[in-house]
Parts: structure tokens; sequence; C-alpha cells
């Protein structure tokens, strides 16, 4: 085959341009120090790359977004049940300090003291948000869990669930002292008889209810032809059973109604109770509390209630209940479903990793225990009942030594009315140790239930902690994978690149030479 000059030049060219591109791509590689510059360089390494950077763009995502914000959310949850457990524990320590029996006046003072700060520390810490998301309000993150100011107008019916596990003994009190402040007082007065009772009740979540609603749907307000109805109550079985209850305004009027001591009259087979709208308290007699715990009985109690204080859990967080403040306009939660009775959770759900989800809130009906303010609210009643008697008892042994009562007439009357009120005394100091021993025992299961929520919210720290774990090496290994994948090393581009360079000068010195023979030079 005969080979001209013009193909050679032409096959110079053609492999000097070669030489050319391949210094221009090592050139190109040693400034991005990337294999290909487009597709269509290595479509194979193209494809492999958009796959890499989407599975590393996932893992990021995860990692750097997701994983973070679920650790913020758990931090400051546990940050608020570690407050509240120590609000539970000062309580318990007042409940223990008060326990014993040599308490001074300035001894209740300060126990007194403490209890009222530490009532409005007790469910403060459930309205905790996070970028203003409230924590413990389920889907609600908008809302708080309490109430944030007095709302006087504001309205519930409300259904609140109870078991024969929720029957507690309680003491109940009449004949209170009321000190005579004149001579003719002291001598004409009645001296009272305190007298004490004990029942066994039922105490719902708030107190000041307007009315209960009773089997037949019937109002039981307390007004005339409002005061007598029926409540269900069912065993295990499924078994309906009836309990006759009167609703009275206040303690007052129930003591009143009963001749002066409280007392629920059960006759024959009937089991009756006796509804408190002020103390939010059904006092059952002793046939019904003792048949309520021998079937292990459960009692579902319907009541309205208007005005709400500050601090005071909102009930749609803890029972089924339908707000009716606005007139016409009712709005209904459902904690329970209706159907089953199983609780509602309210699960706010962090995608973590590929087909992985964590629960990051905590219900605030898992931690903050409706009943621990009414507890609180009962002690400062108590404290402050033992602290007035006490004052009585001293208010009138000064009586006994003013000369205005020096009469023989008014020593005698006086003996009389100082003991009533040591009988006041003795039951109200008894009646405030008593209860100071058993809200510890409450306080104890209040700490309990606080336990076993941080306890819940501490294994979802440990499972993130694992998947942030696992998510920092995928991120690792996928940067690996996606570096040897489009990713070269300047010592060998620099090498390729010296090893073209010197191919393509090469070429340009045979390429010259090729250029200057001529045919002439043949010739």
């Amino acid at each position: 085959m005969r080979i001209t000059n013009n193909m050679m030049i032409k096959n110079t060219s053609i492999n000097i341009n070669g030489n050319k591109i391949n210094v221009d791509t090592l050139n190109n590689q040693m400034t991005s120090q990337k294999k290909i510059q487009r597709p269509s360089e290595n479509p194979v390494i193209a494809i492999r790359a958009l796959r890499l950077r989407s599975s590393l763009s996932e893992i990021d995502q995860y990692y750097e977004n997701n994983i973070p914000d679920a650790e913020s959310w758990l931090d400051v949850t546990q940050t608020a049940m570690l407050n509240i457990e120590k609000v539970v524990k000062d309580i318990r320590t007042q409940c223990v300090y008060g326990a014993t029996d040599s308490l001074k006046e300035d001894d209740r003072s300060a126990i007194l003291t403490q209890l009222t700060k530490l009532r409005d520390q007790i469910y403060s810490d459930g309205n905790t948000d996070y970028a203003g998301r409230t924590v413990f309000t389920g889907y609600r993150t908008n809302k708080k869990l309490t109430f944030m100011e007095d709302e006087a107008n504001t309205s519930y019916h409300v259904t609140q669930k109870f078991s024969y596990t929720d029957l507690q003994e309680y003491r109940y009190y009449s004949g209170n002292v009321t000190l005579p402040t004149t001579v003719a007082e002291v001598a004409g007065n009645a001296i009272p008889n305190p007298q004490m009772a004990v029942f066994e009740r039922i105490r719902l979540s708030y107190d000041s209810i307007d009315s209960i609603t009773d089997k037949d749907g019937k109002v039981l307000d307390g007004t005339t032809g409002n005061i007598d109805g029926v409540l269900t109550y069912t065993d295990p079985a499924g078994a309906a059973r009836e309990i006759k209850v009167k609703v009275y305004d206040t303690y007052d009027a129930w003591v009143q109604a009963s001749g002066g001591t409280p007392a629920i009259p059960e006759a024959g087979t009937d089991k009756a109770a006796v509804f408190i709208k002020e103390s939010g308290e059904l006092v059952l007699g002793d046939k019904a509390a003792a048949e309520l715990r021998g079937k292990k009985a459960n009692l579902n109690i319907d009541y309205d209630k208007t005005g709400f204080g500050k601090g005071e859990l909102r009930p749609e967080y803890y029972y089924n209940c339908t707000d009716n403040t606005v007139a016409g306009a009712p709005v209904e939660f459902f904690k329970f479903d209706p159907a089953t009775g199983e609780e509602i959770y309210q699960d706010i759900n962090y995608v973590v990793s590929a087909n992985q989800t964590l629960t990051v809130n905590t219900q605030g009906s898992a931690v903050f225990d409706a009943a621990l303010g009414r507890d609180v609210d009962e002690l400062i009643d108590a404290v402050q009942h033992a602290t007035e008697a006490n004052k009585k008892v001293g208010d009138i042994e000064a009586m006994l030594k003013m000369e205005e009562y020096a009469s023989d007439e008014s020593q005698e009357k006086l003996q009389e009315w100082l003991e009533a009120a040591k009988k006041e005394r003795d039951y109200a100091n008894d009646h405030m140790q008593k209860l100071y021993n058993s809200y510890i025992g409450n306080c104890d299961q209040y700490l309990q239930k606080i336990n076993l929520a941080l306890t819940d919210l501490g294994s979802k720290g440990v499972s993130l902690d694992l998947t942030k774990n696992r998510m920092s090496n995928q991120q690792t290994t996928m940067e690996t994978l996606m570096s040897t994948n489009e990713d070269r090393n300047l010592s060998d581009i620099i090498i390729d690149y010296t090893s073209a360079y010197t191919s393509y000068q090469a070429a340009l010195q045979a390429g010259a030479k090729i250029n200057q023979n001529t045919l002439l030079n043949y010739l």
C-alpha cells in the first residue's frame, strides 16, 4: 500500500490531537480531581455516581436534620420531666417533715409556704415547648397542657373513668368551734361538739363542679328536684349495678341535711352515695364502697364544670370531653376510643433512617398525674385547718386569763369551750398527719409514674443513639464509595499527566519532522 505524505500528515494530526485531548482530560482531572466531567465520558461512573449521591443525600437528611431534631425534642422533654420529678420529691419531703408529731406554729407556717409555692410549680413544666411546639400535648402542639389564665366562662362536659382502685378512705369533720368574743357569747352561745366520720370516696380531678349526670341523663345540680339520682357501675362480667346518689352544693349543706354529722343512709340492700359539688367528691356509703371493691367494678362519672383556674390541666388531654364554652358550637375531644375504651395515642414520629421511625413525644397524662394538684390542695387546707384549730386553743387559754372572764361562770364556760377547741385541734392535727402519711405513698406512686416515663424516654434516646451511630457509619461508607467512584488521587493524575504531556510533546516533534519532508527529498 502506498503511503503518501498527506496520509502521514493526517495520521500525525489525528494522533497529536488524540494526545492533546488526553492531556486536556488529565488537566481537567488535575483541576477537579474527578474522573469525569460529563456523563458521556463514562456512563457507568455517571450512573453509579447518581445512585450514590441520592443515597448520601438521604442519609444526610437523617443524620444532619431529622436525628438532631429528634434529639433536641427528647432533651427538652427529659428536662421537663426531671423538673416535675424534683417538685414531687420536694412535696414528698414536706410530707415526711409534716408527718412528725412535734410540729410548732412556725413549722406549720413554713410547710404551708412551701406547699403553696410548689403548688404553683406542679404543672408549669407541662407547657414546655420545643421550637414553638408544646411537647406534652400530642398532635395539638400549638396548645398548652394547662390553662394559662383564669377562664371563668370556659365550660366542659367531662367523662372521667374510675375503678375500684381509685377508692380512698377519707375523714370528714363537723362541729368546728366558732370562738366567742364577748362574755355574753361565752355564756349564751351553744358549745359545738366536733365530730368525725370516715367514708370512702372517689375524687374527681376538679372541684367546683356544676352538676353530674345520672344514668337516665338527668342533670343533678343540687337544686330542688335535681338532688336525687342513680349512678351505674359495671363489674368485670359487664353486669350493670346501681348506686343512689344525692347531690349537695357544699360539704356544710350535706352536714346540715344529715343532722349535724355527715351520714349516708343505706337502707336494706340499697347502696347510696353523696356527691359534693364544691369539692368534686363522690362519697360512698359502706355498702356501695364494699360492693365496688368486692366486684372490682368500674365507674364512669359524667359531670359539667364551668370556670377553670390558671395552672389547671385542660380536660381534653386526660378525658373524653366536650368544650361547651361557645353556645351551639360544642367541640368534642376523645382521649379514649368510645367503642373499646382503649386509650388513643397521639404519637409524633420522626423518620430517623430508611424504614425506621421514632416516637419522640410523651403525652402529658403519662407524666403529670391529675390527682397531684388535688393532693397538694388538700394538704394546704389541712395545714390551714390545723393552724386555725391550734390558734383557737391558744385564744381561749388567753381568754381564761383576762379579767373580764374572771367570774366563776365565765371560767366554767370557757373550760367547756376549751375542751371543744382541743377536740377540734386534736382532730385537725390527726387529720393533717394522716394526710401527710398517706400522701407520702401517693408521691411515691407519682414518682414511679414519672420514672416509667423517664425510662421510656431513655429507651428512645438509646435507640436514637444507635441509629445515629449507624447513620454516621453509613455516611462515611457512602462518602468513601462516592470518592472511589468519582475521585482520582492527585499524585496518580500528575504521573499520568506527565506521561501524556511527554507523549504529546514527542508527537509534536515527530510531526514537525514529517512535515519537513516533501517530494523533492525523494528525487
